[in-house]
């Protein structure tokens, strides 16, 4: 379950208050706004209130939570905000309403007043109940019940796709390349829009300068253009930073494209790429992406429940995913975005439903469930032996040739230590590693032993990212002990880019006399002691 409190506006709310907070969002420029929904579908907001964007009926700000009236009893099922900033909402019987910033008839009633209240807007969107709705910048998006998506405001790069830059005073029905297709979701960059349709086909329109749209070229799109780069693939997820988008696909691989200058997309450096490329391609399945329209930041979360951010968090430039101790991806933004803003409507309420993976993560080691242990080091390690079955073919093997059902369930492991045997363990329950570089070497010796080729690639990958001057020479000896050829040449080059260093330390000439000896052969043939 989400805390609000990690959203430093909901800490001026009283802990009772926050505990009848059922649905929230945190949003505007400084992150000085919110609106959430109580238990009893009461509406509330508070903050800054610029632009009159709290519809509280006036343009003060208040550090009192104050009731919006006109919306008492509707239950919202979806809410979003833009830049100036405005709010559309949608409500469960698929009325749409709107307030707030109105400059360039965002909100969708005809005018450029400012909107203090929320406007029921219910012309030209043709009796269609609404489910969905999205804003860019100075733009907005709403999903009809039938698929049809409808887009009206600012249109200065074609992000309201009507075929023309004229601003839309009232909801427009998109068509163009959507016509007779059938869209399941819709999100809007600063200033573009995409929208998902039932078949997992992506469509873009609206600005296109950094690649955003994904059409491979940097052009402006005035009417929706499909992302053929992803054909063969069905999305089912799409979601839109400032000027990058990632795309999820129904077998868990991630996709970005779009503006790079923070690292955004996830692909190590700050290119901007104008077609999706894959990203955390060595990580588990993904079940959700995340960014916002607002912030440059990016966040994943895998099957295990492990949760990534990436993209500018917290002034600092991240290029590759980031492993962090969060649970939900809601909280890379509570805590790293610029501005502290909430990607989505975010949900208090409780859910007891545990995928198949995090059922089997919170199992692993547990006394209660398990009919199996290993003894390492002098302490127990608790599984489950159907389990075990199921993913390695050591233990299948182990278990069918003389294995009893009356034997003792207890296995002594001597060969491997403790933190190497029960991060092996854990592996077979959350596809996931979590070890220091060092002791991924022991890891690596029983990935080998055990023929798991997977987990041999992972601690490779360990080894990788955690090579220093100090242990780079003891991972070189382990590469080559243990037949890791690609983790050999890559240690052995950091040996000679990093040699006067490397040679002055203690595991450099400890290490066995014949690998010494092996070593400086090979590095002078590459002509490392040439000086």
């Amino acid at each position: 379950m989400v805390d609000v409190g990690k959203w430093p506006l909901f800490s001026l709310l009283s802990s009772e208050d926050q505990a009848s907070i059922r649905q929230a969002c945190v949003f505007g420029t400084s992150a000085n706004e919110a609106v959430y929904v109580s238990h009893g579908n009461e509406v509330f907001a508070f903050g800054l209130n610029c632009s009159g964007c709290l519809g509280t009926g006036d343009s003060c700000s208040t550090i009192v939570p104050k009731k919006l009236d006109f919306l008492q009893g509707k239950k919202v099922i979806s809410l979003s905000y833009g830049s100036g900033p405005h709010v559309l909402l949608a409500a469960e019987n698929g009325q749409l309403f709107a307030w707030g910033h109105n400059g360039y008839s965002q909100l969708g009633n005809g005018t450029t007043n400012q909107g203090l209240s929320p406007i029921l807007i219910s012309s030209h969107l043709q009796n269609k109940k609404v489910t969905r709705v999205a804003c860019g910048s100075h733009h907005s998006m709403a999903l009809a019940e039938d698929g049809e998506v409808f887009a009206w405001g600012y249109n200065n790069c074609g992000q309201v796709g009507s075929g023309s830059t004229a601003n839309q005073p009232y909801p427009r029905r998109v068509s163009g390349s959507l016509q007779g297709k059938v869209a399941v979701d819709i999100t809007c960059g600063q200033t573009f829009s995409m929208a998902l349709v039932n078949n997992g086909e992506v469509y873009g329109w609206g600005y296109n300068g950094n690649g955003q749209l994904g059409i491979g070229n940097n052009g402006n799109q005035l009417s929706p253009s499909r992302l053929v780069a992803l054909q063969g693939l069905c999305v089912q997820q799409v979601v839109s930073g400032y000027g990058h988008c990632l795309a999820l696909t129904d077998e868990g691989l991630l996709y970005a494209w779009g503006a790079n200058t923070y690292g955004q997309l996830g692909t190590g450096n700050k290119s901007n790429h104008l077609s999706p490329v894959q990203i955390m391609a060595d990580k588990e399945r993904v079940v959700e992406v995340a960014a916002c329209h607002s912030t440059h930041t990016s966040a994943a979360k895998t099957q295990s429940g492990e949760v990534y951010m990436w993209g500018q968090c917290r002034g600092q430039s991240i290029v590759f995913p980031h492993r962090t101790h969060f649970t939900s991806t809601d909280d890379v933004f509570a805590c790293f975005a610029t501005p502290a803003v909430m990607w989505r409507l975010v949900s208090m309420e409780h859910d007891d439903f545990m995928t198949v993976a995090e059922a089997l993560r919170k199992e692993f080691d547990s006394p209660e469930t398990a009919d199996l242990k290993f003894m390492v080091e002098g302490k127990c390690i608790h599984v489950h032996k159907a389990v075990l079955k199921i993913r390695c073919e050591h233990f299948r093997s182990m278990f069918r040739s003389q294995w009893t059902e009356d034997q003792q369930d207890v296995i002594e492991i001597g060969q491997f230590s403790y933190p190497v045997y029960k991060s092996f363990l854990q592996f077979l329950y959350t596809d996931a590693v979590d070890l220091p570089a060092e002791d991924a070497i022991g890891l690596l010796d029983l990935a080998t032993s055990y023929c798991e080729n997977r987990l041999k690639r992972l601690c490779q990958q360990i080894i990788k990212r955690g090579i220093t001057v100090e242990n780079a020479f003891m991972l070189l000896s382990a590469a080559i002990r243990y037949d890791a050829e690609d983790l050999e040449e890559f240690c052995f080059r950091f040996c000679v880019n990093h040699l006067t260093e490397v040679t002055q330390t203690e595991a450099f000439w400890l290490v066995d006399g014949a690998m010494l000896k092996e070593f400086v052969s090979r590095a002078s043939r590459c002509g490392a002691f040439k000086n």
